[in-house]
């Protein structure tokens, strides 16, 4: 199935071919007084996973609307590597919707996840007024399927909390 973001004639990319993938080794800096990676820390990287993500499925530069299923289901400490991976999964006129995993790795490749998260970014001028993104994305398969219909569904509930000033 392929989706060209609000059934239009732009051309399309992939899920794959916008994907990013960063990895943190975390240092003494990072880590709050229990001895775990702090959540802003983390909430930075995932920021910026994101927005190279966006950027590179628009090719614009980017700015953060929105941050959206911030949950933490695990920690980090010192030394240990966190993984983070982006994709996007939804496009719209001017925005996109990202994907962030973040994982501590162990030595042996071992994920354990820590994080996931949705960004919605906006592709902006370099004066920064919202541009139209050039691509839509193509949707393969049932899992990036309903990531898609996932990311509206994000998109409404935004939508009625703000009419409703939530």
């Amino acid at each position: 199935m392929s989706h060209l973001g609000n059934n239009d004639d732009r051309p399309v990319k992939t899920v794959e071919l916008s994907r990013s993938e960063v990895t943190h080794v975390v240092m003494q800096i990072d880590i709050n007084g229990q001895g775990r990676l702090f959540g802003g820390r983390l909430m930075e990287w995932i920021d910026e996973v994101g927005g190279m993500t966006a950027m590179r499925h628009s090719t614009h530069e980017v700015i953060t609307a929105s941050v959206d299923n911030l949950t933490f289901k695990a920690e980090a400490r010192l030394n240990d590597m966190v993984v983070m991976i982006g994709k996007v999964t939804h496009v719209g006129n001017s925005s996109m919707e990202v994907r962030v995993d973040s994982y501590r790795e162990n030595e042996v490749g071992m994920r354990t996840p820590i994080n996931r998260a949705y960004l919605t970014y906006v592709a902006v001028t370099p004066e920064g007024k919202p541009i139209r993104v050039p691509y839509g994305l193509e949707v393969n398969g049932p899992g990036e399927e309903a990531e898609w219909e996932g990311a509206i569904k994000r998109q409404r509930m935004r939508l009625e909390r703000k009419k409703e000033a939530f």
